[in-house]
């Protein structure tokens, strides 16, 4: 099966096509994907090289005289580098970039820590104004690239992952998708851990929750799935764990609530071994999760409804 980034290319070449606005910013990363495109829309596919700073400030200077800009690089390079580029070329400046990322939390372990971004989401959300769109698989990736870059001059972040469920859902680039229908609590499982969370809930008397967009977050989705499920919300996200909590309580502020953040620990594990390797380290896989979950909802539920 493609990954995620496979469909990246294909997409925003025909985007390139279709879009005389669009423009594409690389530095170095991916540029085999856009050779063919770069041929055809020369003034359009740029390269900057290796000057991630630039990479973000090309693309703000783009924005600003009409262009869509489309910028790509490994997450680490992407967000947290050029963070100051972020906050100030487009943030301050109140320009629009799709920023799209790759290698998601931990994706290449041998490349260290200088290519791994768990807290990517997480600075994102020290800014004001940013979608951020986390798919969990590869038609998802296809759909929300498409969403982002037709959202005018939208500030928009597309984390793209190795990591896939095994099949896509149909998704608005808005609202969360109710997966499972259950009464003693809800499960929110975003992008690429949803097949884990549901075989970790197999058997749980819970409502599974499913989002690809984060931000802004679907605060009316949550509210009517508490209804019928409780409000004792388990969030899980394949970045820094504790993320999106604040979302959830702000949701939820009106009534009493209790959440826990699952997702990647803040301790660096310095033996990178294999993604499968990270995954079961920070307690993500099913096994991991089946332990915390159950904790907190209590066991022994039968799942009512699958939707």
């Amino acid at each position: 099966m493609d990954t995620m980034r496979d469909r990246f290319a294909p997409v925003v070449s025909r985007l390139l096509d279709e879009d005389p606005r669009v423009a594409v910013v690389l530095a170095e990363i991916g540029l085999d994907g856009f050779r063919e495109a770069g041929r055809r829309h020369p003034e359009r596919v740029i390269n900057v090289g290796i000057r991630e700073q630039l990479l973000v400030g090309a693309a703000a200077g783009l924005a600003l005289t009409g262009l869509r800009p489309v910028v790509h690089t490994f997450a680490s390079f992407l967000v947290e580098r050029p963070f100051e580029q972020v906050k100030l070329d487009l943030g301050h400046q109140d320009t629009g970039a799709v920023l799209v990322s790759a290698a998601a939390s931990f994706d290449w372990p041998a490349g260290g820590h200088t290519h791994m971004a768990p807290g990517d989401v997480a600075l994102l959300d020290t800014l004001d104004g940013w979608t951020v769109h986390v798919p969990g698989h590869p038609d998802e990736a296809g759909t929300l690239l498409r969403h982002a870059v037709a959202a005018g001059d939208d500030k928009v972040y597309v984390r793209l992952s190795v990591q896939s469920n095994r099949r896509g859902r149909a998704i608005d680039g808005k609202h969360l998708v109710p997966v499972r229908e259950g009464r003693s609590g809800v499960v929110l499982a975003v992008g690429p851990v949803l097949d884990a969370v549901l075989t970790a809930t197999e058997g749980l008397d819970v409502t599974v929750l499913y989002a690809t967009t984060v931000r802004p977050f679907d605060a009316a989705g949550l509210r009517r799935a508490t209804r019928a499920a409780g409000t004792d919300v388990v969030l899980v996200e394949p970045y820094l764990a504790g993320t999106s909590t604040g979302a959830v309580s702000e949701a939820l502020a009106d009534v009493p609530h209790r959440v826990l953040g699952l997702g990647v620990g803040r301790r660096e594990l310095r033996r990178y071994g294999t993604l499968e390797e990270h995954v079961a380290a920070h307690g993500l896989d099913a096994h991991g999760l089946r332990e915390r979950i159950g904790r907190f909802v209590g066991a022994g539920h039968r799942v009512t409804t699958a939707v």
